[in-house]
């Protein structure tokens, strides 16, 4: 296991820069996910930890060891691709094998670690079929095992869950956490799902255009963002933000609806977010007409209109709303974000 510390990292592609000056962190044994829209860089900054993209500037440090001019296989990481990357010709074991074999590792060597993988991974039945004879989820589940054979002191996954149903996603999250878990090993994960980020991670790095927009457990993103890309891309459903003014008396809206503030609040908001599950249905609040009801059994989504505004809401009762009514919404006001004109968060005075 080691600690993975990224400095001043630079991508370059011609004029345009793919990732600019990123630079945190990652303590040995820690998990920390990688996550932000399409685009953003996550995946190209994996790839240059594991070395299959060139640092066009600052360095990378795996250990002791800067590793910019190191090959992949010199760098002792394991990479987990979204795509498997199984040898369709070779066996579960053979798959799992085949980079120690490359190694020259000793017979007894292969089999005894083939085997503990296959016994943490649930894959001790499995391990004389082929790729094609697999579901998605154990291939998935081979993948790691051939990553865990090599022993490494980094793992590195991109994507891993992105080709499973919704249901084998949750299963595979909580297999990858319990084996993180049970090994320790030093964990870069990618994903574009934030439920992903915030079950499985330690710490989350939100990305967004090539750069860092935050980084922090789970909870402290959710619970304080920086800003409001980070407050509507972390939570779901996201977070709401009504425009209008804050005054001596409230927050404003157009219309005339006035908004509680939290204490002490800045005269510059100019845009007021609450999560869907802080707001609550009471006579003494807003009026919101219900535009869709979505009932799941354990709570009530109900989308509504303030005004012209849209907000989300998630109730723990069951609800019976008809498009057309009208509910009363009052907002937890301690649970309140305030943000500013150019989308940053406000922090109380």
């Amino acid at each position: 296991m080691a600690s993975v510390n990224i400095e001043s990292i630079v991508k370059r592609y011609g004029a345009y820069e793919a990732l600019r000056d990123i630079s945190f962190s990652i303590a040995d044994g820690e998990f920390v996910v990688l996550v932000g829209p399409s685009g953003c860089g996550k995946s190209t900054l994996l790839r240059m930890i594991a070395g299959l993209e060139d640092i066009s500037d600052g360095t990378i440090a795996i250990g002791s060891r800067i590793v910019n001019e190191l090959e992949p296989k010199e760098r002792d990481i394991a990479m987990v691709f979204q795509s498997y990357a199984l040898y369709p010709h070779m066996t579960v074991r053979d798959n799992m094998a085949f980079s120690l074999k490359l190694k020259g590792a000793s017979a007894a060597e292969i089999t005894d670690k083939v085997q503990r993988a296959a016994q943490i991974l649930g894959l001790e039945q499995l391990v004389s079929r082929y790729p094609k004879q697999l579901s998605g989820g154990q291939r998935q589940r081979v993948a790691m095992g051939r990553a865990i054979v090599r022993d490494p002191q980094v793992f590195l996954f991109d994507e891993p869950l992105s080709n499973l149903d919704a249901k084998l996603r949750v299963q595979m999250r909580s297999e990858i956490k319990e084996l993180h878990q049970r090994l320790g090993t030093t964990t870069v994960y990618v994903t574009h799902d934030q439920v992903e980020a915030m079950t499985m991670a330690d710490r989350i790095v939100v990305m967004r255009d090539g750069h860092i927009e935050q980084i922090g457990s789970p909870l402290e993103i959710y619970d304080h963002p920086a800003n409001m890309f980070v407050a509507g891309f972390i939570g779901s459903p996201a977070m709401n933000f009504l425009s209008g003014t804050a005054v001596e008396d409230g927050f404003m809206l157009a219309g005339g609806n006035m908004l509680p503030l939290p204490l002490q609040s800045s005269r510059l908001a100019v845009h007021y977010g609450v999560r869907p599950e802080h707001l609550r249905i009471d006579p003494n609040g807003i009026p919101a007409e219900v535009v869709v009801t979505e009932p799941t059994g354990s709570e009530t989504m109900v989308v509504a209109k303030i005004g012209s505004q849209q907000v989300h809401c998630v109730f723990h009762e069951r609800l019976d709303l008809g498009p057309g009514s009208t509910i009363h919404l009052q907002p937890e006001t301690g649970k309140v974000h305030l943000f500013g004109a150019s989308g940053e968060r406000l922090a109380p005075k």
